[in-house]
């Protein structure tokens, strides 16, 4: 009997399938491989072609990773694979061809703005500078930005604030409806039409050109900012933090001051800073309402007032290379002032947040 079964025939094993998930797997640094060929495959096509834009040649590098990642994955693994590579190939390169152009412009401006920037040009203004003669500064431009964008800052946040509570806390019915569309609707507004508001009410005042009526511009494109964010980040807050508080007999009001907006001060912040973001790099309100000036002016309740945005169309327009110069070198400090802001509103948010136990 035993013979018997020793002589029988041994069934084969059954072939595994083509999308089976026990078929051999790709090395890890396949990717940088199928990279590597896709860039000489782009470099080589546009050289053979000779095509000179090293956009093209991009372009190609970028269509042939994807097609490579394809073709290998499919032969070597299956299809299944071959699908999840095509996809995960096709996420890298959009993401590429996102950050290149923004690594491209940070090192133009880097590369430009570093020139002239130093510590004159940091402390001393235009004043009997003429455009097109090498000197002066962005001081009386840097001390308008701060002093356009703190008030602003001071107007919109607390609006804000409030009106996301209110929208997420106690909102219902016709008026929190209205609210939410007004607040879409002003997110929309282009920056001169908030210009054009702010200068009516000049106009009909008899009001002077000030740092104050351009933060007031400047807060209304950044209130809806605030709003919206700020909206979502307390709609994050667990409904069961607020049903305990106020089993525990506290008041409502005490609960979003004590509970909810602490949960929430992270994202409030990142808000924020987007918000002033949005705001830092705004010139047609303060053409239209601050003018501009060549001279140091701290007062922002009284007087025309410069601002970066404004100093770096005002040096471009000049046209000599001095000019030229400055303007990439403001345009650096502009990007500075919006990077420190974030740093900082991060260190805000992680000392305000919450503390975790184990």
């Amino acid at each position: 009997m035993s013979n018997a079964i020793q002589d029988a025939p041994a069934k084969a094993a059954p072939r595994p399938r083509k999308d089976s998930l026990s078929q051999r797997h790709l090395p890890r640094w396949a990717p940088a491989a199928f990279a590597a060929v896709a860039v000489a495959l782009g470099c080589g096509t546009g050289v053979a072609a000779g095509l000179e834009s090293r956009i093209q040649w991009g372009l190609i590098s970028a269509l042939a990773f994807v097609i490579v990642s394809y073709a290998v994955t499919s032969a070597v693994e299956n299809q299944r694979q071959a699908k999840d590579r095509l996809a995960t190939s096709v996420v890298w390169v959009c993401f590429i061809l996102a950050v290149i152009p923004l690594f491209s412009l940070i090192w133009v401006t880097v590369s430009r703005g570093l020139k002239v920037l130093d510590g004159y040009f940091l402390t001393h203004s235009m004043a009997g500078v003429p455009g097109f003669d090498v000197g002066g500064g962005v001081y009386h431009a840097l001390v308008g930005t701060l002093e356009q964008v703190g008030l602003a800052t001071l107007i919109s946040a607390p609006i804000g604030l409030l009106t996301a509570v209110y929208l997420v806390e106690y909102g219902k019915g016709s008026l929190a409806k209205a609210v939410t569309f007004f607040v879409d609707v002003m997110t929309g507004i282009p920056s001169i039409v908030a210009g054009l508001f702010i200068l009516s009410i000049m106009l009909m005042a008899d009001l002077q050109p000030s740092g104050l009526m351009g933060a007031l511009a400047l807060a209304i494109l950044m209130i809806p900012v605030v709003v919206r964010s700020t909206e979502e980040m307390l709609k994050l807050v667990p409904n069961e933090l607020r049903e305990a508080a106020l089993a525990l007999g506290v008041p409502k009001w005490r609960v979003i001051l004590k509970v909810v907006i602490p949960t929430a001060i992270g994202g409030i912040t990142t808000g924020v800073m987007l918000a002033i973001a949005r705001i830092a790099g705004e010139t047609a309100p303060i053409m239209l309402l601050v003018f501009g000036s060549q001279l140091i002016n701290t007062n922002p309740f009284e007087g025309a007032q410069s601002a970066l945005p404004f100093y770096i169309w005002e040096q471009y327009k000049v046209g000599s290379e001095a000019s030229y110069d400055r303007a990439w070198a403001a345009a650096l400090v502009l990007i500075a002032f919006v990077m420190i802001l974030n740093l900082v509103a991060r260190g805000i948010a992680r000392w305000k947040a919450p503390k975790t136990g184990r």
